[in-house]
């Protein structure tokens, strides 16, 4: 079974620190990683950017977008899609499309400020 692990942290904390403590903060993470991911049980993993630049659609038909990560408190993160693309635009517009399908759903769109890639981990799973 695969389990996602969702990293919280107080934002203004993290903003606070230097470029060094960030680096060092990062460097420790990435070490603690190595070895699940040498174990075959790490895939892949971000680190979103800074909550101000997130968007949220939501609403009726192709839904409208507003600035922020505010989630209704009835609402859960169920999951996430990684797209690359240029432009917060061309970001928005794969989320309209996705919402084309499940247009109950609310979209949340962030840079990801840290990419570390599975190396091919779990290109599926099945059953729980």
């Amino acid at each position: 079974m695969l389990y996602a692990i969702l990293a919280y942290h107080v934002e203004d904390e993290m903003l606070s620190w230097t470029p060094q403590q960030d680096a060092a903060v990062v460097a420790k993470v990435i070490e603690v990683q190595a070895p699940l991911r040498a174990s075959g049980h790490l895939g892949p993993a971000a680190r979103l950017d800074d909550t101000k630049k997130a968007r949220t659609l939501r609403g009726p038909g192709a839904g409208i977008v507003l600035d922020g990560p505010f989630a209704e408190t009835k609402e859960q993160l169920l999951g996430f899609h990684l797209v690359n693309y240029d432009t917060d635009e061309e970001a928005i517009a794969a989320a309209r499309k996705l919402r084309e399908v499940n247009p109950s759903a609310v979209y949340e769109i962030r840079p990801v400020k840290l990419y570390v890639p599975a190396d091919g981990f779990g290109a599926t799973a099945t059953g729980g």
